[in-house]
C-alpha cells in the first residue's frame, strides 16, 4: 500500500527548524514537545488546539526530550542528562555523559515501563569515515547511564513494541536496524537479530515510532517518505511526502490518530532532493492508523 501526501493534507506548526527531532506527545497537556538539535539548539512546545507555541534556547546541542511522570522534563544535551523546569528554564545536571567530547548524546525514548533509553552520535562520522563507531546506546538507571549497545555511529530508529517486549535500535551509519528481546522487569536485552537492512538510495534512516498494531514507522531523511514495516520486517505501507527530509514521526492528538512529523533543513551534499525547500516546519497529518500514548519517564 502507498499514498502520495499533498501539502493540502498537512498542517504546519509555526516553526522553521534546522534539525527538528524527537517529537513527544503529552496527552495530559494535549501538546507536543520536540527539539531543534542545533543552529540554534532549542526545545519547543506546541499546543495544536490553541496554536500556542513556546521555545527555550539551550546552551549546547540538544538530542532529545522526555516528559516526567511527576511533572517537568528531562533533556538530553550533548554533555549529559538534565532535569528542566519550563517555568524558570533552569537546567539541573542529573548525569554527565561518559563519552568523549566528539561523541554527543542524541536519540532518546522511554520504554513502556517508563525507563529512558539514550543513544549517541559520533561526530567523526563522515563520507570518508563511515564507521568510527564511538557511540552507544544507554539505559538510564536512576542517575547512572548504563551502556547497553556499543560500537554505534549514529543512533536512530529507537522504538518499542506495544507489549514492551521488543526494543528496536538503529545505526544510520550501517543502515541497519536490529531488534532485541527486552525484559520488561529488569530492562535487560537479549536475542539480537537483524530487523531491517535499508538499501542504498532510498534515504538516510532516521527516527521511528510504533503504532497500536506493532507497525514500525521509519522516517527516511532525503527520501521524502515514511515507511511502515510489520513486526516481521515486511514493508506494509509507504507515505510519500511533499517535503524531502522527515526526521521522526510520532502519534498524538485527542484520538492518537495524528502523525506529528519533524523535519530538517540539513543538507547532506551539493545536490538537494525534490521538496527540499519545504523542510523546516513540524507537519501534522491525520491518518487511518492509531498510535500508543507515549510512556512518560517514571523517575
Amino acid at each position: 500500500m502507498s499514498s502520495n501526501i499533498t501539502l493540502n493534507e498537512l498542517r504546519a506548526a509555526p516553526v522553521s527548524n534546522h534539525l527538528g527531532e524527537n517529537p513527544v506527545w503529552c496527552a495530559a497537556e494535549q501538546c507536543l514537545y520536540w527539539i531543534n538539535c542545533e543552529k540554534a539548539p532549542e526545545l519547543h512546545r506546541w499546543a495544536p488546539k490553541t496554536n500556542e507555541h513556546q521555545h527555550w534556547p539551550m546552551p549546547e546541542r540538544i538530542g532529545g526530550v522526555a516528559v516526567k511522570q511527576n511533572g517537568g522534563l528531562l533533556l538530553v544535551l550533548a554533555s549529559g542528562i538534565y532535569d528542566f523546569d519550563c517555568t524558570t528554564a533552569a537546567l539541573t545536571l542529573r548525569v554527565a555523559s561518559p563519552l568523549p567530547e566528539h561523541v554527543k548524546l542524541h536519540e532518546c525514548s522511554c520504554d513502556r515501563q517508563g525507563r529512558l533509553w539514550v543513544g549517541a552520535y559520533d561526530h567523526s562520522f563522515s563520507p570518508t569515515n563511515r564507521n568510527p563507531a564511538g557511540g552507544a546506546y544507554f539505559r538510564l538507571d536512576g542517575n547512572i547511564l548504563t551502556p547497553v549497545i556499543d560500537k554505534i555511529n549514529v543512533a536512530n530508529g529507537l522504538a518499542f513494541s506495544p507489549d514492551g517486549k521488543t526494543l528496536y535500535a538503529a545505526d544510520s551509519g550501517t543502515k541497519q536496524i536490529h531488534a532485541y528481546d527486552l525484559d520488561p522487569t529488569s530492562g535487560d536485552i537479549s536475542g539480537k537479530r537483524l530487523f531491517l537492512d535499508i538499501p542504498t538510495g532510498i534515504g538516510f534512516l532516521d527516527g521511528a515510532t510504533v503504532d497500536t498494531d506493532g507497525g514500525y514507522w521509519l522516517a527516511l531523511m532525503y527520501g521524502n517518505k515514511l515507511h511502515r514495516y510489520l513486526p516481521d520486517g515486511t514493508l506494509d505501507d509507504v507515505l510519500t511526502l511533499p517535503f524531502s527530509s522527515p526526521t521522526k514521526a510520532v502519534f498524538g492528538g485527542a484520538e492518537l490518530d495524528t502523525l506529528f512529523i519533524a523535519t530538517t533543513k540539513m543538507q547532506l551534499g551539493p545536490d538537494t532532493p525534490p521538496g527540499f525547500e519545504l523542510n523546516g516546519p513540524l507537519y501534522v497529518l491525520k491518518t487511518a492508523y492509531k498510535g500508543l500514548e507515549d510512556t512518560h519517564l517514571r523517575s
